[in-house]
């Protein structure tokens, strides 16, 4: 068994901003996936199960707010016994581009509250992430008001073309390694 989260806040004031990549990217994973998903509040988190041949699918957008996704996180793992090994992260990155992914596993969290919060609940940092660019905020703009922001019409585009590409990147992580994902994807 898989669990794929996409990080993100709830709340339409949230939706589509930079900080809910993660969000917008497990949604095109469930459109993407066989069946159609039943999105349910599981564990403080809205779950979809999917299966994929002999293999079930969990996808998950924890309802917590973002610096508090370990929680959530840590219930359904539980819930289902699910491996760090079997934990695929979607979330955004300040340190790259805007429009591009990166598909990585463990190493550092690069001051992301909401993998830091999931680490501390986990007690370990050996999950796959996928990592959509937002880069940092222009000029004098404050991070918190970037993340919550929704991108500027001069990014929206690549941005959301890097949703989709993560998108990907998380189905691909499915069937494939990290390094072959990281050949194809990075």
């Amino acid at each position: 068994m898989k669990l794929i989260v996409g990080l993100g806040n709830p709340g339409d004031e949230y939706a589509h901003t930079r900080h809910n990549v993660g969000f917008d990217a497990i949604d095109l994973v469930a459109e993407d996936l066989p069946g159609t998903p039943y999105w349910k509040s599981e564990g403080g988190a809205l779950c979809a199960h999917v299966r994929r041949g002999d293999e079930e699918v969990i996808l998950c957008k924890p309802q917590s707010f973002m610096n508090a996704s370990g929680g959530p996180v840590a219930t359904i793992m539980r819930k289902y016994a699910i491996d760090l090994s079997d934990l695929i992260i979607i979330h955004d990155d300040l340190d790259l581009p805007v429009g591009t992914i990166r598909v990585k596993s463990g190493g550092g969290l690069g001051g992301h509250n909401g993998l830091r919060s999931i680490e501390q609940k986990l007690g370990g940092r050996d999950w796959t992430r996928v990592k959509v660019g937002i880069d940092h905020p222009p000029g004098r703009k404050s991070v918190t008001d970037h993340v919550l922001s929704c991108p500027r019409k001069d990014e929206a585009d690549s941005l959301q073309e890097a949703i989709g590409r993560a998108a990907q990147a998380a189905q691909f992580l499915l069937d494939h390694s990290v390094i072959e994902t990281q050949n194809h994807f990075n």
